[in-house]
C-alpha cells in the first residue's frame, strides 16, 4: 500500500481521480456542493447550538402515530402529486415527444433509439424492473437492500396501490441478478435486461457499476431510478434525466466531516498545532468520490495550514485491511474517517481497536454506508465500534430497539417477516424496506398521470415528487424538483455509536439540506462536476 501524505500548510491541491482510473494529485475544484458549504458554516454539526448568526433548525412536523394514519397520509400526499403535475401540464406534451416538469425539466423522447417504446416491460398485469446488485464477495451483504425492497414491492402489488388510471392491475416483477460489486459484471447484466429481458425500469447499487451502465440506461430511455449510492454524478437532470440517486451525495457527507473537524480544530490540534485526517479509501469510483469531496473542502478550510491528510488505498475485493490500516496507525492521526463500504467496514473498526488508533484519535468517523448494524453490531466487532461517530444520511435503525414502537419500522418488520426474513439478520433489510417504499410511491404516482403507467410518467413523477417518508427521521426531507433539486434526499442527522444500547445516539440537530446540493454534470475527464 501506498501511504499518500498531503501537508496543507505547503497548499492542498483539489484531488479526484477519474473515472476510468489515475492516482493524481491534480485535479479541478468540486463546486456542486458550495452551497452546501455555506449553509453547513451555519451549524453546529453534532451539537445544539449554532455557530453563526441567521442560522436556523427545521422544526419537525408531527408523524402519524397508526399506520392508518400513515397511510391516509401518503394517499393525500400521492394525490397532490398527480394534481399538481396535471395542473402544471407537466409530463408527455401533445407533439408526442416533448416531456416537461417543474423547474425547467425538460426532454425530447425523438432522441430516444428507434422503436423505443414508452410502455415496454408493461403487460396487462406485470412491471418487470432488472436489478443488478452484489450477492457475493465483500458487499454480499447490500444484496439484503434489494431483498427487501423486492418484498415491500411484492406486498404492494398484493394491494390496489399499483393500480393506474387507466385500470391496469400490476404486480412489480424484480429480477434480481449478482454482480459481486463488480462494475465487468455489472455491464452484461444491464446489457440483458435491456435487449433480452426488456425490462420497464433498471436498479442498481454501487457506485462503479452504476457509473459504467448509466450512460448506456440513459441513451435508451430506460427509467433508472433510487440508484443505491451517493455519488454526485446521478444529480444531473439535464444531462442524465432518468438516473437518480437514492443516498446523501457523498461530496455533501465530506463537507459535514470538513466542518466536524473545523468545528473541533483546537481540541485537534491541541497536542502540537496540527490536526493529522487519516482515511482509508476505496479505491474505485466510490472511495473517489468521497475522497475528492473531502479535499476539495480541506482546500479552503481556514484551517488548512494546521491539517496533514493522510490516506491508504485498498482494493473492493481486498480480503484485509490490515497492512494499510498499520501504516495509518503509524501516523498517529488525531481522527479516522472511512470512506468504505462493506466488509471493510467492520474489519477497519477492528483494526483501528487493536493498533493503537483508538487510544490516540479524538474522533473515528464512519461512512454513512457502513452505518447498518452489519458493520457496528456487538456481534460483529464486539464493543470496537462504541463511541464511533455518523453523518447517517437520516435512515432509520430498523434494529435499533428506540424504534421498537414507532408503527412504521413495526410493519416493516412483520412485513419482511411475512416474506420469511428475520429483519434481525442484516441492517440491510432495514435499508431496503425504506428504498423499496420509495419505489411503491413513485409507481402509484406515475400510473395515477393521464395515460397511466409509463416510462414518461414514470420520469416525470421521478422529477416532482415530496412524500412524508416513514424510514427517515423527523426532519428528513424526501423530495425532487425538476432541474432545481436533483437530490432525493439532502439531509443527515449525526450519531455517535452506543455499545451499551446497540444503536448510533443522535448528535444535536438534524441537518436538512433540501435544494442546498447543486446538480452535477459530471465530467470524467477532470473527475468531478462541470
Amino acid at each position: 500500500m501506498r501511504l499518500r501524505t498531503i501537508a496543507a500548510v505547503v497548499g492542498l491541491s483539489v484531488v479526484a481521480a477519474s473515472c476510468g482510473g489515475g492516482d493524481g494529485d491534480t485535479a479541478t475544484e468540486d463546486t456542486s456542493s458550495a452551497a452546501v458549504k455555506n449553509e453547513v458554516d451555519k451549524i453546529a454539526i453534532g451539537a445544539t447550538t449554532t455557530v453563526a448568526s441567521g442560522a436556523t433548525t427545521t422544526v419537525a412536523p408531527l408523524q402519524p402515530k397508526t399506520i392508518e394514519e400513515w397511510e391516509k397520509l401518503w394517499a393525500a400526499e400521492r394525490k397532490a402529486a398527480v394534481d399538481k403535475i396535471k395542473a402544471n401540464k407537466w409530463g408527455l406534451q401533445p407533439d408526442g415527444k416533448t416531456v416537461l416538469g417543474p423547474d425547467g425539466f425538460t426532454f425530447d423522447t425523438s432522441k430516444c433509439p428507434v422503436g423505443w417504446n414508452n410502455t415496454e416491460g408493461l403487460t396487462d398485469t406485470q412491471i418487470k424492473i432488472g436489478n443488478h446488485t452484489p450477492l457475493s464477495g465483500t458487499l454480499a451483504d447490500a444484496g439484503n437492500i434489494s431483498k427487501s425492497a423486492q418484498a415491500i414491492l411484492n406486498y404492494y402489488s398484493t394491494t390496489d396501490l399499483f393500480t393506474d388510471s387507466k385500470g391496469k392491475k400490476r404486480a412489480v416483477n424484480m429480477i434480481l441478478k449478482d454482480d459481486g460489486y463488480d462494475p465487468t459484471r455489472s455491464i452484461p447484466i444491464v446489457d440483458e435486461f435491456l435487449d433480452s429481458e426488456k425490462v420497464f425500469a433498471i436498479w442498481g447499487l454501487g457506485s462503479p457499476s452504476v457509473m459504467k451502465t448509466y450512460d448506456k440506461i440513459n441513451g435508451r430511455c430506460v427509467p433508472h431510478p433510487f440508484a443505491v449510492t451517493g455519488h454526485p454524478a446521478w444529480g444531473d437532470p439535464v444531462n442524465h434525466p432518468w438516473t437518480s440517486g437514492i443516498l446523501l451525495a457523498y461530496n455533501t457527507e465530506a463537507v459535514l466531516w470538513g466542518a466536524f473537524i473545523d468545528q473541533r480544530i483546537s481540541e485537534l490540534t491541541a497536542k502540537d498545532g496540527k490536526a493529522t485526517i487519516a482515511a482509508l479509501i476505496m479505491n474505485n469510483d466510490f472511495g473517489k468520490a468521497y475522497e475528492a469531496g473531502f479535499k476539495s473542502y480541506l482546500a479552503k478550510s481556514p484551517n488548512k495550514d494546521r491539517i496533514e491528510y493522510v490516506s491508504e488505498t485498498i482494493e473492493p475485493q481486498a480480503p484485509t485491511v490490515t497492512d494499510a490500516m498499520t501504516n495509518l496507525a503509524a501516523k498517529k492521526p488525531e481522527m479516522f474517517i472511512q470512506m468504505l463500504a462493506g466488509t471493510p467496514c467492520a474489519q477497519s473498526i477492528t483494526e483501528v481497536a487493536q493498533n493503537g488508533i483508538k487510544e490516540t484519535a479524538k474522533y473515528l468517523m464512519a461512512a454513512s454506508v457502513c452505518k447498518n448494524a452489519t458493520y457496528v453490531g456487538e456481534k460483529v466487532v464486539g464493543a470496537a465500534s462504541d463511541g464511533w461517530w455518523v453523518m447517517g444520511g437520516g435512515i432509520r435503525d430498523m434494529l435499533s430497539p428506540a424504534e421498537d414502537t414507532n408503527p412504521w419500522i413495526v410493519w416493516a418488520r412483520n412485513m419482511l417477516k411475512n416474506a420469511g426474513y428475520d429483519y434481525k439478520a442484516s441492517g440491510g433489510l432495514g435499508q431496503g424496506s425504506v428504498i423499496g417504499f420509495g419505489w411503491a410511491q413513485l409507481i402509484a404516482v406515475a400510473g395515477q398521470l393521464d395515460g397511466g403507467l409509463t416510462r414518461t410518467n414514470m420520469l416525470v413523477a421521478g422529477r416532482a415528487l415530496e412524500i412524508t417518508h416513514p424510514g427517515y427521521l423527523e426532519g428528513i426531507r424526501w423530495n425532487v424538483s425538476g432541474n432545481k433539486d436533483a437530490y432525493w434526499i439532502e439531509g443527515t442527522e449525526v450519531g455517535k455509536w452506543d455499545v451499551t444500547k446497540q444503536t448510533w445516539i443522535k448528535q444535536g440537530d438534524i441537518i436538512e439540506l433540501s435544494g442546498k446540493s447543486a446538480s452535477c454534470a459530471w465530467d470524467p475527464s477532470i473527475a468531478n462536476c462541470k
